[in-house]
């Protein structure tokens, strides 16, 4: 019984996931708005985790904090029509099939800023 109240609950966060994300995309969503939600559904929809999900309890505990918080933020400063139409694009989006070629852009993306950054570092503290 629990597992079904969990996974609806995933279903959950996942819809209002894509609303942020197609809010972000919409014109008449104020630009400092816009840019938070990019970096909410980016990073909620990311395959790679800020903390891994491996380390015990802090690694869930950004998935059950960080992606709530500033999704519920996002649509609190969200003007509502244009939440709305976010709202209905995220239920057409949801019906449709997972692009696991984009999961592994998204991946590699990922991969490439976290290697650019390991360099950075490495030559800073090698200066």
């Amino acid at each position: 019984m629990k597992f079904l109240a969990l996974k609806a609950a995933a279903q959950q966060l996942r819809q209002h996931t894509l609303t942020v994300y197609y809010a972000a995309r919409d014109p008449r969503t104020p630009l400092l708005v816009r840019v938070l939600a990019l970096l909410v559904a980016a990073y909620a929809l990311s395959p790679i985790d800020l903390v891994p999900d491996f380390i015990p309890v802090l690694g869930y505990l950004d998935d059950l904090l960080l992606i709530p918080l500033g999704v519920a933020l996002v649509v609190r400063l969200t003007p509502p029509v244009v939440l709305e139409s976010a709202r209905l694009q995220a239920e057409r989006t949801a019906s449709q099939p997972v692009s696991y070629a984009a999961a592994a852009v998204i991946a590699a993306i990922w991969i490439l800023l976290v290697g650019a950054f390991a360099m950075w570092t490495y030559r800073a503290v090698r200066s």
